[in-house]
């Protein structure tokens, strides 16, 4: 078995609330914001890692948005994580509320079966 079929990419969905910081820039100063104080400390810090972005501000009160991020590995989720407490992402601009962490159909892989999902090819 090679290593690409034994190490799982790790998914991590960061469940965060806006802080009043955040909401009293302007929406020009937030992209910027996280263009010039976040994205680069994250490009300098870390390989291997990726991420989307979801607004549930319209559905939840607890939590604004959803940052979710994959990582190559567990170690490339770990620098992503020091990178991001290093910047005003982390408890100044958003509260992180949650993280959930985890491989996706890691019990296939832990049980050698095929995973079970409706997408259909």
């Amino acid at each position: 078995m090679s290593t690409e079929e034994t190490t799982a990419p790790v998914t991590a969905f960061m469940l965060v609330k806006t802080t009043p910081e955040w909401l009293a820039m302007t929406p020009g100063e937030r992209v910027n914001a996280l263009a010039t104080e976040v994205v680069p400390v994250v490009k300098a810090r870390t390989t291997g890692v990726r991420s989307r972005f979801y607004d549930t501000e319209f559905y939840s009160a607890r939590v604004t948005d959803v940052w979710v991020w994959e990582a190559d590995d567990h170690h490339a989720y770990q620098l992503l994580v020091d990178a991001l407490r290093e910047t005003p992402f982390w408890d100044r601009w958003f509260e992180v509320v949650d993280l959930l962490v985890g491989t996706e159909n890691g019990y296939a892989r832990t049980y050698g079966v095929d995973a079970v999902t409706t997408i259909t090819t």
